[in-house]
């Protein structure tokens, strides 16, 4: 079971999600190819939100990978409010 902390929200796991199978991708990609329904600017938002947290990596040109933390969040090993 995910922990999500106080601060995320529903796309972050979409995100997170969509990193985990295509290993790279941009808001605007994660938007046209994956099934998240929010603009990219919000996308975008999110991920430097997500960054912050260290549950992404920013490889620049607005492409972001998850990190080992992101991939412990989603099988339920990483509380993200701590």
């Amino acid at each position: 079971m995910r922990r999500s902390g106080d601060w995320m929200v529903l796309v972050d796991d979409r995100v997170l999600e969509y990193l985990r199978e295509k290993e790279t991708g941009s808001p605007t990609e994660m938007m046209n190819e994956g099934p998240i329904r929010y603009s990219s600017q919000y996308i975008g938002r999110r991920c430097k939100k997500l960054e912050e947290e260290e549950l992404v990596r920013h490889l620049g040109n607005g492409v972001y990978a998850i990190t080992k933390d992101g991939e412990a969040y989603l099988e339920g090993r990483l509380d993200t409010e701590n």
